[in-house]
């Protein structure tokens, strides 16, 4: 396969040009290193090279100004739009930003076709006035401002390029419409230079003018890179741009149009796969260059275009280890660095003044991969340290201070995170460079992934040293808010490039980047509408008819780009494979682009087509089962002697999985700040202050006088109680206000039931409150003890009657503590929990000796209080009668239950095996 380069080479020397005395002007930088590397196999004596430049060097030095970045631009521009706005008027510079990047476009795309710039800025006006009835009156203030500002456009424009000419410097369409003034002069002070242009597609006017004037004037030739096929139909739009050049340029009159080939219509393979996702067209393309890898062991003549460029870092990481040799022309984009999550957090947190930070936003500073490093002092790792205390103490929010007393040794650091970013912009900015310098020094410059992240950093260090530039110069950042935004827009513009042979390998870019470029086999990803072609979008000021009416460009020649790209690139390639989205995304594209459509319609090449299924294995649902072992049943045993709780013992009644985690490998769940009072925190708290009121009462008969002063009490129980559970969390506002206020009233709830029974004529006798127990339970069939041990929340007598009581601060119903069949009650956690909390709680005291029959036990639901004391009582199988009397025999018959439930945990057959919860 001979390239469109090579051929051009090989024209030129037919021709016996003197290559050294010749400027090549090409599309862009890249397409020069390819045609450097194409001479030597042309060329058969030495020479000096040839001088190779872009169209964009070309015209900045026919212009005799440099470009500038978009952002200094963005700067230059409002220093203008201070000097011609009114002070009243004037737009911060963060909200000027918002619509000056899109002027900044407009001003870009009137230069470069060299429409007149005062008549386009004063038909805009006179559309906005009409649109806004401009002969009613009186007009309101806001349309008055509004037309204002588009009366103002040619003002800004005007004063603008003044500046920027005054400064040499210039935008991309200034610049070319300076050098389409002064082209006539450079070629009089430049009578025996030659050019040669090759590979152009789309000229704007500036551009057209430039070439024209220099082939006219016998400085130069031009080389279009087009396929009979496409020129030659009127409606393909891949030959939509050269067909108006050789139709409307003079110099086609005279001289030979070169080249229109015919290599599209050769010899091809082109195969379309359709894949779901955009992720699984990346892992595809790793398939594919693994077969190809194993066709040949070379990939030199290889490239894979992505027509999405996000696509970048899922295509990289499913390359084949065997690939070695590659090269990327994309750059990797500074957004997508780990680095980047970290500005973005520490910006979004200083964008508001405040004195505290929030916890979140503290631990994801603290424990990003860059900033823990610089808490590890003295070997003690302070970042979790300060994560733990502010998990344990409940700190939502946290000032400086407080940080630094948790994390002493931290100070520095803490400082550059959180203190000062308000006191100017340049301390901020002086902030992010120390904090760059601070992760530098303990990076390990031999470790390859330390290598890397000191590219990171010197890339973020180059960044945040042209903000301070700009900052200096120009002092129109006043504020955090501004700050981020403008980091934002230089961000999204940067890349950190990636070193590689450009010559060599299989070859990985974007579309743009194929301009000129030919390779014997094409993977194009992404294939989409939306993508490619992009499709329509009007990110501008200017309306559509008016861009038609100035020959502006629209969304259709935008489209007519891409066409011709992705024609260009099958025009040579011996294999085309095409992958698009079969799942229409709004976001990332919708159905296959028509260029696949086309290509199918055309009928000129057989083309295989493809849907990849996605091959996904068929998981079938497996539940965890825990062998047992010996050393598992020593646990076991060393668990049982130790003592077994009613909560331990209902956990594994749940789910036996749980109570391997929790009860013998004593894996608990992470304590995570509670913002919000968790449910377990006020259940505590409306226990232990239940504990502190009835606990001077035991063993005395209560009376409604001692109730009602009790009631006096709550506030500082609760409120004591909230400190000792809440630690640090703030209870004074919000919905912890409310929680700490339920608490309250559950307490004073409580009594009032208590009052209504005495009221009723109840004598009630406090015998024990947080009762602790503590038994053996003789198993035979074990070898070693089992204890059982348990708190009881109160036990008292009531009319002679004594009553084992659990208070539960959520809702429990009758039904729950009831049981037909006792076989039943180690079954179903749901239905029988509550019941075999409270027999065993029974069992206990019973077997102390401390009670005697009959008895009741039963539960005080905090939800439920209107239900009052909920009794445990056994229904006899169908019949209605419940007997709600605790009897030996119910014992009796609890405790054959109770050992059954014990054996099974114990015994070495019975694995651990997870139940559906």
């Amino acid at each position: 396969m001979t390239t469109f380069i090579f051929d051009v080479l090989q024209d030129l020397k037919n021709k016996q040009t003197n290559f050294s005395e010749v400027t090549f002007v090409l599309p862009s930088k890249r397409a020069g290193v390819f045609l450097k590397n194409q001479l030597p196999k042309v060329l058969d004596h030495t020479l000096f090279a040839p001088k190779i430049i872009s169209i964009e060097e070309f015209v900045e030095e026919v212009a005799n100004l440099e470009s500038s970045s978009n952002t200094e631009l963005l700067f230059e521009f409002y220093n203008s739009y201070l000097q011609i706005s009114k002070g009243d008027e004037i737009d911060s510079f963060e909200t000027f930003s918002k619509w000056a990047q899109i002027l900044l476009q407009d001003f870009n795309e009137i230069d470069r076709y060299l429409i007149p710039q005062e008549h386009i800025f004063e038909y805009l006006a006179a559309i906005e006035d009409l649109k806004h009835w401009s002969l009613e009156e009186p007009k309101t203030e806001f349309v008055k401002n509004y037309l204002a500002f588009w009366n103002k456009l040619f003002d800004y424009y005007k004063h603008f390029t003044k500046h920027l000419i005054s400064q040499g410097i210039g935008y991309q369409g200034l610049i070319y419409r300076e050098a389409a003034k002064q082209i006539k002069g450079y070629i009089s002070t430049h009578p025996d230079s030659q050019y040669i242009f090759l590979g152009f597609n789309a000229l704007n006017t500036a551009e057209e003018i430039i070439i024209q004037d220099i082939l006219e004037h016998g400085l130069g030739q031009i080389y279009w890179d087009i396929d009979q096929v496409f020129f030659e139909n009127p409606l393909h739009d891949a030959a939509l741009f050269t067909r108006q050049h050789k139709k409307n340029w003079n110099i086609f009159n005279t001289h030979p149009f070169e080249w229109i080939t015919n290599n599209y219509s050769g010899s091809k393979d082109i195969t379309l796969f359709g894949i779901p996702k955009n992720i699984g067209q990346a892992k595809y393309i790793g398939t594919i260059l693994q077969e190809l890898h194993q066709e040949h062991a070379t990939l030199e003549n290889t490239a894979v275009i992505l027509g999405d460029e996000n696509l970048l870092i899922p295509v990289l990481n499913s390359i084949p280890n065997a690939i070695k040799d590659l090269n990327i022309t994309m750059g990797f984009p500074l957004k997508s660095i780990p680095l980047a999550s970290f500005f973005d957090t520490l910006f979004n947190i200083h964008k508001t003044h405040s004195k505290s930070f929030y916890y979140k936003d503290i631990i994801k500073l603290v424990s990003h991969q860059f900033i823990r490093p610089i808490f590890n002092v003295e070997d003690i790792d302070y970042a979790s340290l300060l994560i733990e205390t502010i998990d344990s103490n409940n700190m939502v929010y946290l000032s400086v201070k407080r940080l630094k007393q948790l994390a002493p040794h931290c100070a520095t650091v803490i400082d550059l995170l959180f203190s000062n970013w308000h006191k100017s912009i340049d301390q901020a900015l002086k902030n992010c460079t120390d904090l760059i310098l601070a992760i530098k020094d303990r990076l390990d410059k031999n470790s390859k992934s330390d290598i890397l992240s000191l590219e990171y950093l010197f890339r973020f260090n180059e960044l945040f040293n042209g903000l301070t530039q700009l900052n200096n110069t120009h002092e129109h950042i006043k504020d955090i808010s501004t700050l981020y935004s403008v980091y934002n827009e230089l961000l999204s513009s940067e890349s950190l490039d990636f070193q590689g042979e450009p010559l060599q390998g299989l070859q990985i870019m974007g579309m743009l980047e194929s301009r000129v470029l030919d390779f014997e086999t094409v993977i194009i990803s992404s294939v989409n509408e939306g993508v490619l072609p992009s499709g329509k979008s009007n990110n501008s000021f200017i309306p559509y008819d008016v861009k038609i009416e100035n020959k502006l460009p629209t969304y259709k020649e935008k489209d007519a780009v891409y066409t011709y790209h992705f024609y260009r690139l099958l025009q040579r390639a011996k294999r085309v494979i095409i992958l698009y989205n079969t799942e229409a995304d709004v976001l990332t594209g919708g159905e296959k682009s028509r260029f696949i459509t086309q290509l199918e319609l055309e009928g000129i090449h057989d083309i295989k087509h493809q849907i990849i299924a996605p091959q996904v294995p068929i998981l079938e649902q497996q539940l965890t089962v825990v062998k047992k072992n010996a050393a598992l049943n020593d646990a076991i045993a060393k668990l049982a002697s130790g003592g077994f709780s009613p909560s331990s013992l209902t956990n594994y009644m749940r789910n036996p999985i749980d109570f391997y985690y929790q009860n013998i490998l004593k894996i608990r769940d992470h304590n995570d700040v509670e913002e919000t009072v968790a449910a377990n925190t006020l259940g505590t708290v409306v226990h232990n202050t239940l504990e502190d009121l009835y606990k001077p009462l035991i063993n005395r008969f209560i009376d409604l006088e001692v109730i009602k002063s009790l009631k006096g009490n709550i506030e500082e129980r609760v409120t004591h109680h909230f400190k000792t559970e809440y630690k640090e969390g703030d209870i004074t506002k919000g919905k912890n206000l409310i929680i700490s206020e339920i608490a309250k009233r559950y307490v004073s709830n409580f009594l009032d039931l208590e009052i209504k029974s005495l009221k009723a004529g109840d004598q009630i006798k406090i015998l024990a409150i947080e009762a602790q127990n503590d038994i053996v339970i003789n198993i035979p069939e074990l070898d070693f003890p089992v204890r059982l041990r348990g708190i009881v929340d109160r036990v008292d007598e009531c009319n002679g009657v004594i009553r084992i009581i659990d208070y539960k601060t959520g809702k429990v119903d009758q039904n729950q503590v009831e049981i037909t069949n006792w076989e039943d009650i180690t079954t179903d956690y749901k239905k029988y929990s509550k019941s075999f909390q409270i027999l065993a709680y029974a069992y206990m005291m019973q077997q102390q000796g401390i009670l005697k029959y009959p008895m009741e036990a039963g539960i005080i639901s905090f939800k439920n209080m209107g239900a009052g004391f909920l009794k445990f009582s056994k229904k006899e199988a169908g019949s209605r009668s419940k007997n709600a009397l605790i009897t030996e025999d119910t014992l009796a018959a609890f405790e054959k239950e109770l050992k059954g439930f014990i054996l099974e945990i114990c015994d070495p057959k019975i694995d651990f095996t997870e139940k559906e919860v």
